[in-house]
């Protein structure tokens, strides 16, 4: 099975120092050893670390009473990250974490899901509705968020995470997590959930994944000085670097067009769209940053040639994907402040 689209990327067999660490922490902490769209940024070694990073003390290490109040759970941070998927329409990621809500045993909620049903539980729908919403900002769903402040580091991390991740996955690897499609599956769904149970269920310490940042900085103030904050912001270095593979005026293009997003669909005609024979750079940090579904093989080739390399490749969605990720961070923390501000009132 064909899984990675435009790269070819360093598998754990033959990775290397931080690359191999990283990889080691995967297999660990995940249970999955090769996650394929975090495998699809391995050109670019700093990428790869700070995805990880972020995946890892948002969605898996930010639980039990990490933060107080009683801490989230394994469920409530999957249902942000299935909302999320499903708001982006990244059919991998939703599948893979539908999975993973089988992997904590909430088998129904799983099924009810994917089935595009919600939970039964309101607690739980409305946590689903959230990250759904996150794509969108000033709508409704998005305030007063469905969780209280000192769970705002885990839940907003998470969504934020998700929001990178599925346009890595969208844009670089296919859709199948199985061969044949076999995630179709319920059976297949279970038991593929169940090999991941041991993984899910164990402790993590945060801040673990630290090491394998380059220069640490203090995060946003919604990250509440937490890993997630020191993750997320390394994970914005990196992201935005791509941005030296355009022109001044390609940049303005891609930033002008994401600040005036309104978190939508581009429409099929969609006349913002560069050309692919002319402005082939911004075309791609554009499709990844909206619609990266929506990239194509012949959007690739016209971008990718001598003497860029996958490492540009991956550097270029990265950046598209991340300057969307800017405009909807910029949203939830004026969120977070909000709410922070009410609270205190």
């Amino acid at each position: 099975m064909a899984t990675y689209r435009y790269t070819d990327p360093v598998l754990p067999k033959s990775a290397s120092g931080r690359t191999a660490e990283a990889y080691a922490q995967m297999a660990a902490d995940f249970g999955i050893a090769e996650p394929a769209p975090l495998v699809a940024l391995s050109p670019a070694p700093e990428l790869l670390t700070a995805a990880w990073s972020l995946l890892r003390e948002s969605l898996l290490a930010a639980g039990d009473d990490t933060f107080g109040s009683g801490g989230t759970t394994r469920t409530d941070r999957e249902l942000v990250a299935v909302g999320v998927s499903l708001a982006n329409r990244c059919p991998f990621c939703v599948n893979a974490h539908t999975m993973m809500l089988h992997a904590t045993g909430d088998h129904r909620v799983a099924e009810r899901v994917l089935r595009g049903e919600e939970p039964e539980d309101p607690a739980q729908a409305r946590l689903l509705a959230w990250g759904k919403a996150t794509r969108t900002p000033q709508v409704p769903e998005l305030g007063p968020p469905p969780f209280p402040r000192a769970h705002a580091p885990a839940h907003i991390g998470t969504a934020l995470t998700f929001h990178f991740i599925n346009r890595v996955a969208s844009a670089l690897i296919t859709e199948a997590i199985l061969p044949c499609n076999a995630q179709r599956f319920r059976a297949v769904r279970s038991i593929g959930g169940r090999t991941l149970h041991k993984a899910v269920r164990r402790s993590f310490t945060p801040g673990d994944s630290l090491s394998l940042l380059d220069d640490p900085q203090p995060g946003p103030s919604w990250a509440a000085g937490t890993p997630i904050g020191t993750a997320y912001a390394a994970l914005r270095t990196a992201a935005t670097t791509g941005a030296g593979l355009l022109d001044e005026a390609d940049l303005a293009l891609v930033r002008a067009t994401v600040a005036a997003w309104d978190g939508t669909h581009p429409p099929l005609a969609w006349e913002a769209l560069p050309d692919r024979a002319s402005r082939p750079g911004a075309r791609l940090a554009l499709l990844a940053a909206l619609a990266p579904y929506r990239i194509t093989d012949e959007d690739v080739a016209a971008w990718k040639k001598p003497p860029f390399s996958d490492h540009c490749l991956v550097h270029l969605i990265a950046f598209g994907a991340f300057t969307a990720v800017d405009r909807i961070e910029t949203a939830l923390a004026a969120q977070h402040a909000a709410h922070q501000a009410e609270e205190t009132a």
